[in-house]
């Protein structure tokens, strides 16, 4: 069959849990043991993985009327290299479109739900048989494409990371993190669990349910007998998100502790073009930057380095 153009089509896919377990006790028949020996469904992992393989192949199927495609596991992605004018689809959970977003600089991206029943899809918003309609509409300029920021960490000995959803910057380990902080004027020592520093898109996920839970708190301690009538009625929660496009990122300091030489004035804000974000690590051994909740997507971040936080140079394009 005849394609549509010679245009190419990068599809971006991962493996399945069962591929993971697979892989880890060698062959399908030890990992039912294994999984059944611990009381849960087997046949969940195969559904999942049937399902995810026939949406594998009608991407493929659908993409290959319109273009050449080329077939890209994601623990590629940091070395491939992407032509200007390819169309990248990814078919997967929000995780993968997001880790992918951050290797791309203008392509449009795709992001496939292989299996509605099973995931929700906040950036995996088209079937697999909807993808001869999108691409081809993208082909030919007609397809919505949101801008979505990204966030850039780089360091003083000139590496440099991306985020889509958002950074962790502190201790890879469950210690506590150690650090300068500086952002609007204001500099402070401080140890705590970390630092989160979200983007628009990531907004609705690890950042509120950061602030969720810090709100929280607060109202428990406000409804203990000893505050009975010191505060009035409770107002509505906030709502954290912000637009994917915005030009701006937020960050929150998690569980700040406060000793002799470490407080806790600087708690959140607002990072943009005029206020950067800049922390000194003072963490002599595991410090680290992580990007979007990958934590082998990250930077060794130790003693005397210091991490500028900032808004990247150029916007992610998603089809919605």
């Amino acid at each position: 069959m005849a394609r549509l153009t010679e245009r190419k089509i990068v599809l971006v896919y991962r493996e399945t849990r069962l591929d993971g377990l697979i892989a880890r006790y060698n062959n399908p028949m030890q990992a039912r043991f294994h999984i059944e020996h611990l009381g849960a469904d087997f046949s969940d992992y195969e559904d999942e993985d049937r399902n995810y393989r026939q949406s594998l192949a009608i991407a493929e199927e659908c993409c290959g009327r319109l273009g050449i495609v080329q077939k890209l596991h994601r623990r590629f992605l940091p070395g491939y290299v992407f032509g200007p004018d390819d169309v990248v689809v990814a078919v997967g959970q929000d995780g993968l479109v997001a880790n992918t977003l951050k290797y791309l600089i203008g392509q449009t991206l795709v992001g496939v739900n292989p299996d509605r029943g099973r995931w929700d899809g906040v950036l995996c918003v088209f079937a697999p048989e909807d993808l001869t309609d999108v691409v081809s509409g993208i082909f030919a300029g007609r397809n919505r494409v949101r801008e979505v920021s990204m966030a850039q960490a780089i360091l003083s000995d000139g590496q440099s990371l991306l985020a889509v959803n958002d950074f962790f910057i502190g201790q890879k380990s469950h210690t506590s993190a150690r650090y300068r902080i500086e952002t609007g004027g204001k500099t402070e020592d401080q140890s705590s669990s970390g630092i989160l520093v979200s983007t628009g898109l990531g907004s609705t996920a690890w950042m509120t349910s950061v602030m969720t839970a810090a709100i929280g708190i607060a109202e428990m301690v406000q409804q203990r007998p000893e505050n009975s009538g010191k505060s009035g009625n409770k107002k509505a929660k906030p709502d954290f998100s912000f637009p994917w496009e915005a030009d701006r990122l937020r960050f929150h300091v998690r569980e700040p502790f406060p000793t002799r030489t470490t407080g806790t004035d600087i708690l959140a804000g607002t990072v943009d073009a005029e206020n950067p974000l800049t922390v000194l690590s003072q963490m002599s051994e595991n410090g680290v930057i992580f990007s979007d909740g990958v934590e082998s997507d990250f930077l060794n971040f130790p003693s005397g380095v210091t991490a500028r936080i900032g808004l990247a140079g150029h916007k992610g394009r998603l089809a919605v």
